[in-house]
């Protein structure tokens, strides 16, 4: 919880848009700050004073900055997005994971297609370099790649919102 900072004679951002006197005790002051006025009235928009009060009291203590500030969050989110509001913001990610986990993947069968299909490169002492499978960090790489990568590319069932 944040630190329970004395407070001038300053209402809270949440009083002060309700336009009330803010009592030593308001459930709101620790967390809705005087200088952060938008950030109560797009939580009161989104949830309401009265529910977010009641939703404060009924979580822990140590909790109630984190509630807050997920509270601030997915009120932010629903006024963006409307009609998904913070799941539409999870979907996006999740598909932009699934086209990098794709990009990778493909990028990975190359460098062992490049790494097994090449011939030994010789520097300029004469001397062999080794290959990608030669190096510790990298000899896992090839061999996963002598399976089928194509049935793990296209499984996408751990994803709930990719279709």
């Amino acid at each position: 919880m944040r630190n329970q900072e004395p407070r001038a004679s300053s209402s809270c951002a949440a009083c002060k848009f309700l336009k009330r006197r803010c009592t030593p005790n308001c459930i709101f002051a620790p967390y809705f700050r005087s200088d952060e006025p938008k950030k109560f009235a797009r939580v009161h928009k989104v949830f309401g004073a009265s529910n977010v009060s009641k939703i404060l009291i009924e979580v822990p203590e140590e909790q109630r900055e984190d509630t807050v500030n997920s509270l601030a969050y997915e009120a932010e989110a629903r006024l963006t997005d409307p009609v998904y509001g913070c799941i539409g913001a999870i979907a996006l990610l999740q598909r932009k994971m699934v086209e990098l986990q794709v990009d990778l993947a493909i990028a990975r069968a190359r460098l062992a297609r490049y790494a097994a299909n090449s011939p030994p490169i010789l520097n300029d002492h004469g001397s062999m370099i080794p290959t990608l499978a030669e190096f510790p960090a990298c000899g896992g790489l090839v061999d996963s790649f002598n399976q089928s990568s194509s049935d793990t590319m296209n499984d996408f069932s751990q994803f709930p919102f990719i279709s």
